[in-house]
C-alpha cells in the first residue's frame, strides 16, 4: 500500500556519505591521539550524543566541542554519491502527492549540501528535521515523531528508510508502520535485529510504490 508519507534518513540512506564521515572521525581521532575499536557507535547518531553517553577517551571533554572538531574535518566541497534510487524516490513521491520528510542526525548546512546541491531534490522535501530540532537524537524517536507532527500524519501510516540500527530503532519506537533498512552501511542482520520490517540494498524498489 502507498504510505501516507516517506520519512527518510540522509547519511547512508539518501547519500553514500558514511565514507566521508568515517574519514572525518579517523582524522579527528588521529589528531587527538585516541583509539576507538568500533566507529560504528557514531553511525546514525549525533556526535555530541555519542561523546556524552558512550565510554571513551573523551569522557572528560565537552561533547559539543568535540562534535565541532569532527565537523571541521569534513571538506567544504564534500559531495557524497547518491544512493541508487534516492533522487528518483523523492521525485516520484512528489508527483504522487506523498509528502517527504528528511529526518537526520546532521545539521541544516549538510542537508542543504547533500540534498540540495548533491541530489537536487530539496524543493520536493516537505519537512526537514535535523540535529537542531530535537533534544534527543536517534535512537530516540523524537525526530520521527516531530516529522509526523509537522506533516500531520500518523506514524503508523508512514514508511521510514534508515541505514543504521540507531535509526531503525528510532523509527520503530516512533511507531512507524513500515520500517525499511538499507544495507549501505550495516549488514542486513543488524538492521532486522534492530527492528526493520524489511531490508533492501538501495532505494530503487521503493520507487515502484509510488507509481
Amino acid at each position: 500500500m502507498r504510505p501516507a508519507a516517506l520519512l527518510l534518513d540522509l547519511d547512508g540512506t539518501l547519500v553514500d556519505s558514511e565514507p566521508v564521515h568515517r574519514a572525518a572521525y579517523d582524522a579527528f581521532l588521529a589528531q587527538r591521539g585516541w583509539t576507538v575499536p568500533d566507529l560504528g557507535i557514531f553511525t546514525g547518531r549525533r556526535a555530541e550524543d555519542v561523546f556524552a553517553v558512550e565510554p571513551g577517551p573523551w569522557s572528560e571533554h565537552d561533547p559539543h566541542d568535540l562534535a565541532a572538531e569532527v565537523r571541521e574535518q569534513i571538506p567544504d566541497d564534500a559531495t557524497p554519491e547518491p544512493v541508487p534510487g534516492a533522487a528518483e524516490l523523492v521525485r516520484a513521491a512528489s508527483l504522487a502527492g506523498v509528502p517527504v520528510a528528511v529526518v537526520t542526525s546532521a545539521r541544516p548546512e549538510w542537508v542543504a549540501l547533500a540534498v540540495g546541491e548533491g541530489l537536487g531534490v530539496l524543493e520536493h522535501v516537505a519537512v526537514v528535521v535535523t540535529a537542531h530540532d530535537v533534544t534527543e537524537g536517534k535512537p530516540d524517536p523524537a525526530g520521527f515523531l516531530l516529522a509526523c507532527e509537522r506533516l500531520g500524519v500518523p506514524a503508523s501510516d508512514c514508511l521510514a528508510a534508515e541505514d543504521s540500527p540507531a535509526g531503525i530503532r528510532a523509527a520503530a519506537a516512533a511507531g512507524v508502520g513500515r520500517v525499511v533498512g538499507v544495507t549501505t552501511t550495516w549488514p542486513a542482520t543488524d538492521l532486522t535485529d534492530a527492528g526493520a520490517h524489511e531490508v533492501l540494498p538501495d532505494l530503487l524498489d521503493l520507487v515502484d510504490l509510488l507509481r
